[in-house]
């Protein structure tokens, strides 16, 4: 694994048309002169092929070590292409810890019918999707409605996020088959009221 891990600084490296950027942070523990100081290189590059983007990026230890394969915290790609009308990313978040593991997240959007589609997931000893949504979005007389159905499959969890909004009042309307929750947020002149109300709790401000 250490080998894959400077195999793929040695690509990023390779194609580097950016500058890294340096930060340095204060480490949590008691530690004497620069132990306590934790220095983090960034950096980040894009290109394309075809009708595909790319951008991608590592994020890494800036100390002196022997292991360099200890070195990077991150790494991470997207690629993002047209797909008859639909606007479709995906990155992938690499796990440094080992490298046997990626966060991976979709998206697609279609601006002339105004949806657009969501799917976390992640991969390595096998693919696994975490969640998936879709959002659908449309004009009602001026204001702007959504209409949001939700699965969480690493629990469960299924709902529906309704939105609307018209310049002044903002309502959300969260519905699952165990909860209900409403929030209204209205503004007039310099004044501002917000009201979120649940099956069990209600709250003004």
């Amino acid at each position: 694994m250490k080998f894959t891990a400077i195999a793929l600084l040695s690509i990023f490296g390779a194609a580097s048309a950016g500058t890294p950027q340096l930060s340095i942070s204060v480490r949590d523990g008691n530690f004497d002169g620069i132990d306590g100081l934790d220095p983090t290189l960034k950096w980040e590059a894009s290109s394309s092929t075809g009708d595909v983007d790319l951008t991608y990026g590592v994020e890494a230890a800036a100390r002196p070590t022997k292991d360099v394969a200890s070195l990077p915290r991150s790494i991470w790609g997207k690629a993002s292409t047209n797909v008859s009308g639909w606007g479709v990313s995906a990155r992938a978040d690499i796990d440094c810890d080992g490298y046997n593991s990626a966060d991976i997240e979709v998206n697609a959007d279609n601006e002339e019918n105004d949806m657009s589609v969501k799917m976390v997931a992640s991969a390595g000893g096998e693919f696994s999707v975490k969640s998936v949504e879709a959002t659908k979005g449309m004009d009602v007389d001026g204001a702007r409605l959504t209409v949001t159905p939700r699965l969480n499959l690493e629990d469960d969890d299924k709902d529906v996020v309704v939105t609307y909004n018209n310049g002044d009042t903002d309502v959300k309307l969260t519905a699952s088959a165990d909860n209900q929750e409403v929030e209204i947020s209205h503004s007039t002149g310099d004044t501002d009221i917000k009201l979120t109300a649940s099956v069990d709790s209600q709250e003004l401000t």
